[in-house]
């Protein structure tokens, strides 16, 4: 039999990135992303046939683009320490970009969402394997500080991603005024500043001759 043309499968899919950030795993359905996307219901089953197997696509589709950027952005002939920044910035806007998407899947995964579980377990272990793996390349080149790579990362994290997820849950749950709301995506979500606190946290891990440089 042959598939439906018009893309309906994307139409659906770009109704899902527009509705999972507010409605979360749970509170999604079928009905919901058919008519939000002007499709008939019954083009959903036969598309993704699960609400469970929708998300899992969504999500995975949306993360493969992001993972595959880290491979084109670690370059030959670049430093260590260069290759880091260039993978940290694909993450970082990753991050940036679908922060109100990864805040409600990190709280759905905490939930006991097993969708969202699932894609959490199958996919962090991966690009943070990529950023460790640098991190211990730049350490053994010189490039950066020796300390275990488990708290050199969490200290990247903690500087350049924390802000930004803990950014997006304040602003999702209506917990700043809206003068300062302004001033946070300004000052700490804008890509600039994503970008600066790279810098900052780069600087900061740089062993001392090179930090001076």
């Amino acid at each position: 039999m042959a598939r439906p043309s018009r893309n309906i499968d994307q139409r659906l899919l770009q109704a899902g990135m527009e509705l999972l950030p507010s409605m979360g795993c749970r509170g999604l359905s079928a009905r919901k992303l058919a008519e939000h996307a002007g499709v008939n219901l019954g083009m959903f089953h036969y598309h993704f046939r699960t609400k469970d197997n929708f998300i899992r696509t969504l999500l995975q589709q949306m993360y493969e683009q992001m993972f595959s950027m880290l491979a084109i952005k670690a370059r030959e002939g670049e430093s260590a320490q260069q290759n880091l920044r260039n993978a940290m910035l694909v993450v970082a806007h990753f991050a940036r970009t679908h922060r109100g998407m990864l805040v409600r899947i990190a709280g759905d995964a905490l939930a006991g969402e097993q969708v969202a579980v699932e894609f959490l377990q199958a996919n962090l272990p991966r690009h943070l394997g990529v950023l460790s793996d640098l991190i211990g390349t730049a350490q053994r080149n010189g490039e950066l500080v020796k300390a275990p790579v488990a708290q050199v990362f969490s200290f990247l994290a903690g500087a350049v991603m924390a802000p930004v997820l803990l950014g997006a849950a304040l602003a999702e749950n209506g917990a700043m005024p809206a003068t300062l709301s302004a001033r946070l995506e300004r000052e700490v979500l804008s890509k600039k500043a994503v970008e600066q606190r790279i810098e900052f946290a780069l600087r900061g891990l740089a062993v001392p001759e090179r930090r001076m440089a």
